[in-house]
């Protein structure tokens, strides 16, 4: 349940709460969490599928992206709750505990492997350049540094999270956008050149590559888990929200510009994750490498303070609702450090087991769904929410478009990766029912 007082529309009274978190700050998890390792292992995949209309697929991805982030503003908005994703369902159905607890469990381990995938990219970057870089226990071993590190940020305290998120996110973005102007000056051809060369538009293979790079601008939910932290929700959640898609749609697409035109496609899809560490080298020397490895680590780092910090807020309203153990809504300084904790061992313990490819195809499909689930709940209550019924409409359509062809990509090119996927939505929906049946 929400502790907060309510007024009589059923929204969350702030007028008590002195402000924490303000725009800047929100926009900055909004940004840690999207800017993370989506870019640096999104660009060489889609290279890989459909060359040079990656663009096209980028900019339809932040259209997918903005469809989703319409409900999400609406019902955050109206709602006002921290527990964003899992409230706005249970609220919306009151009389289903199950469809709350199941989606409450789906996208908190959503977030549990984009969690662990943020974490296993840093330490990819933060070990290129040493001898051990292709040592899987380091590796692994590193990733669970990089989470203890800030799992103890988000346990210090809400304002310094924010401050240190400031600082890593708009370094990064100074960072990723200087490199992407030198590579542009270095630039080896244009893209009239290069859709001349690539004579072959595959309008299907764009729109699955479009859904693959959903992956890459979820996160801006996150801003909602602060709710508790920040003045005028009604106000500053459509702002932080709407200007971190802008920013992060115009971010991959002049990073992506960048390096389509200054790197061979060879090498972008030769080294995947690498791509524009190693691109950047051939073309500007070991200074480009290294400055991309930084911008990698900084985008990987907020990432993984943003996602720890609004995903946890969100474990543990669950949990008070009894979706979850009871000991996941215990908080300190309305720090729910319990969550936060929990949630940092179990990314860990999946980067120690788990194959991340895999995991990264889960997170991708289930923040579809979920997002999907989201645009329903708000169509069902846009009067209350003053939504578009034609907006509305046309956000369902293209979220439910984008989750059958990551489906079928799956199907066709990885069918053993679906195949275990399908595993963990049983075992999740399993455990939500377990919980949802004991719900009083």
């Amino acid at each position: 349940m929400n502790n907060n007082l309510l007024t009589n529309n059923g929204h969350s009274c702030h007028r008590k709460r002195g402000k924490t978190l303000g725009v800047i700050e929100l926009v900055a998890i909004a940004l840690g969490g999207m800017v993370g390792g989506g870019i640096f292992t999104v660009l060489g995949i889609s290279v890989s599928l459909i060359g040079v209309y990656t663009l096209l697929a980028i900019v339809i991805g932040g259209l997918l992206a903005f469809f989703a982030a319409y409900a999400y503003v609406k019902l955050g908005s109206y709602y006002q709750d921290e527990g964003a994703t899992y409230s706005f369902y249970k609220r919306t159905f009151p009389n289903s505990p199950f469809a709350a607890s199941l989606i409450g469990w789906w996208v908190i381990f959503g977030y549990i492997s984009t969690l662990a995938l943020y974490a296993y990219t840093f330490s990819s970057y933060a070990l290129s350049g040493f001898s051990v870089a292709d040592n899987e226990l380091v590796r692994k071993l590193v990733a669970g540094a990089v989470i203890i590190f800030f799992t103890l940020v988000n346990l210090w305290s809400v304002k310094g999270m924010g401050k240190i998120e400031d600082f890593m996110v708009y370094s990064k973005l100074l960072i990723l956008a200087f490199i992407s102007y030198v590579l542009i000056n270095h630039s080896q051809t244009s893209l009239p050149v290069l859709m001349k060369s690539q004579s072959e538009f595959n309008l299907l293979a764009v729109l699955i590559v479009a859904s693959l790079t959903f992956v890459a601008y979820e996160g801006f939910q996150l801003v909602i888990n602060a709710v508790k932290e920040m003045d005028q929700p009604e106000k500053n959640i459509p702002r932080a929200i709407y200007t971190a898609l802008v920013v992060a749609v115009l971010i991959y697409v002049v990073i992506a510009f960048g390096a389509i035109v200054a790197i061979p496609f060879s090498e972008l899809i030769d080294n995947k994750e690498y791509a524009l560490a190693a691109g950047a080298g051939d073309v500007i020397g070991q200074w480009g490498t290294d400055l991309v490895i930084l911008g990698a680590l900084l985008a990987t780092s907020s990432a993984i303070s943003g996602t720890i910090f609004g995903a946890s807020r969100q474990m543990a309203v669950i949990a008070h609702d009894g979706y979850f153990p009871q000991a996941l809504a215990k908080r300190s300084r309305r720090i729910p450090m319990v969550a936060i904790i929990s949630m940092s061992l179990l990314a860990f313990i999946l980067i120690l087991v788990g194959n991340l490819t895999v995991i990264l195809e889960f997170g991708s499909v289930t923040f579809l769904i979920v997002s999907l689930l989201m645009a329903f709940a708000n169509f069902k209550i846009r009067q209350q929410t003053q939504s578009s019924m034609i907006i509305s409409l046309i956000s369902m359509a293209g979220l439910l478009i984008g989750v059958i062809l990551i489906l079928y990509y799956e199907w066709v090119h990885q069918p053993e990766q679906l195949v275990f996927i399908t595993g963990l939505y049983v075992i999740l929906t399993l455990s939500s029912w377990l919980y949802a049946r004991n719900y009083k």
